[in-house]
C-alpha cells in the first residue's frame, strides 16, 4: 500500500524564485494542453488522449525558453493531472452528476508540480532534497520516511512550500482486539459511541470566525493588485490553513484512538455532498465528517482492523431494543420508548449503527465461508 509523507521545505530566496517559475511554467503548460483538447474536440470532433499529449513535451521544451531548463517529468505529470481531470469529468457525466468540465487554472488555483521517479529529477542528498533545476533545498524531517520512495510532489500552500513523498509501505497490523463499536456523527457532540462515550465538537471554524472577519475585511479594504493586499491575502491564507490543521490534527488523534482500542468499527455511510446543502451546511463541513471517514478507512486498513459502512436511514428513529420507529424532531434530544428504553438519542443511533455493522460482518463471514468451501471442492 502507498502512504504519503509530507515535509516542510525551507528554500532560499533564489530557490523560491526558481520554484515559483517552475510552478508558473507548469501552469501555463496545463492550460495549453487543456486548450488543445478543447479546440480539437470543437473543430474536429475527436478527443486527444494522454499519450498524444505526452509527445508534445519534447516539442514544448524545445520551443519554449522557459521550459528548457525544466525536467521532462514535471511536464509529463502535468499531462497526467489533466488526464485525471478529464477521467473524473467523464465519470460524473456517466453517473448523471453535475459534470464540472475541467477549467483553465489561474495563478491562485495551481499549487503543485511533481517528479515521477526517485533518482531521476529528485533525490535525497543528506538532509536536503535535491530537485532538478532548483538545487538542494532544506527540509524539516520531523519524522522518518518509511518504505520505498516512488514519487514526490512539490506543493505551495499559504506561501509555504512542502514536499509530499509517495512511499510504498507494508501494512503494520496491530495486536488483535476483540472489541466493537458503533459511531454516530452529530453536531451537538461530534461523535457518540455505542458505549455511551461522546466526543465534544470543538467547532474550529465557528470559534475562529471573529478573527476571520477581521482578516477578510483587511483584504477587502486594500487596493487590488497592491503589495499590501498581497500581504493581507497571505495572512488570511495562513490563518485559514491553521484552522484546517487544527481540525485534521484533532480528527487524526480520534482515529488513532479508535483503531488502537477496537477491532471492528461501524460508521454511517453519510452522503456529505447531499446533506451539506441544507440549513446546517456550515456546521457539517466544520465537523469534518468526510475527512474522518477517509482517515479511518486508511488507518484501519494499515492496522488490520475491520470497518463497516452502514446505511444511516432510520438509525435515529428506530429503538435499539425493540425496533419500534418513532418520529423525532431535531429538538428532541432524549429517546424514550414504550419498551422501557430511555437514553440519549445519539447513543440510541450509535447502538443501531453497531447492530447494522454486525449484520454486515455476519454476511461477510458467511460469504467468506462459502468461498472457502467452494475452493475446497
Amino acid at each position: 500500500m502507498f502512504k504519503i509523507f509530507r515535509y516542510r521545505l525551507y528554500p532560499t530566496i533564489a530557490q523560491r524564485i526558481r520554484l515559483d517559475a517552475t510552478l508558473e511554467t507548469a501552469r501555463r503548460f496545463y492550460n495549453d494542453c487543456l486548450g488543445e483538447r478543447k479546440a480539437v474536440y470543437e473543430t474536429e470532433g475527436r478527443t486527444i488522449g494522454k499519450v498524444e499529449q505526452l509527445r508534445r513535451v519534447k516539442v514544448h521544451k524545445a520551443n519554449n525558453p522557459y521550459a528548457a531548463g525544466i525536467h521532462s517529468h514535471i511536464l509529463q505529470v502535468v499531462v497526467s493531472d489533466l488526464d485525471k481531470a478529464f477521467q473524473a469529468f467523464f465519470r460524473r457525466v456517466r453517473a448523471g452528476e453535475t459534470p464540472g468540465y475541467p477549467r483553465f487554472k489561474g495563478a491562485n488555483r495551481f499549487r503543485s508540480f511533481g517528479f515521477k521517479e526517485l533518482g531521476n529529477g529528485f533525490k535525497i542528498d543528506g538532509r536536503r532534497l535535491k530537485l532538478s533545476g532548483i538545487g538542494r533545498v532544506a527540509v524539516r524531517w520531523h519524522r522518518p520516511l518509511e518504505g520505498a520512495i516512488k514519487t514526490v510532489r512539490i506543493v505551495k500552500k499559504a506561501g509555504k512550500w512542502y514536499a509530499a513523498f509517495s512511499c510504498e509501505v507494508q501494512p503494520q497490523p496491530l495486536p488483535l482486539v476483540d472489541k466493537e463499536v458503533g459511531i454516530d456523527a452529530g453536531l451537538s457532540s461530534l461523535f457518540m459511541l455505542s458505549s455511551g462515550q461522546h466526543v465534544e465538537n470543538p467547532r474550529w471554524y465557528r470559534c475562529s470566525q471573529r478573527k476571520l472577519r477581521v482578516l477578510q475585511r483587511a483584504v477587502a479594504r486594500k487596493r487590488k493588485s497592491g503589495a499590501n493586499r498581497r500581504k493581507a491575502v497571505s495572512t488570511l491564507a495562513r490563518f485559514t490553513e491553521h484552522v484546517a490543521n487544527q481540525r485534521k490534527d484533532f480528527l487524526n488523534k480520534i482515529v488513532c484512538t479508535l483503531v488502537c482500542c477496537f477491532g471492528r468499527i461501524a460508521v454511517e455511510d453519510l452522503s456529505i455532498d447531499r446533506i451539506a446543502k441544507g440549513h446546517f451546511a456550515k456546521s457539517i463541513l466544520d465537523a469534518g465528517w468526510g475527512y474522518f471517514r477517509q482517515r479511518l478507512l486508511a488507518k484501519a486498513e494499515n492496522a488490520g482492523r475491520t470497518v463497516a459502512l452502514v446505511d444511516p436511514a432510520y438509525t435515529t428513529q428506530d429503538c435499539c431494543q425493540c425496533g419500534h420507529r418513532h418520529k423525532l424532531s431535531l429538538s428532541d434530544r432524549w429517546y424514550s420508548c414504550s419498551c422501557g428504553n430511555s437514553l440519549d438519542r445519539d447513543e440510541n443511533a450509535a447502538r443501531n449503527v453497531l447492530a447494522a455493522g454486525r449484520a454486515v460482518w455476519a454476511s461477510s463471514s458467511a460469504v467468506a465461508g462459502l468461498a472457502q468451501e467452494a475452493a475446497a471442492l
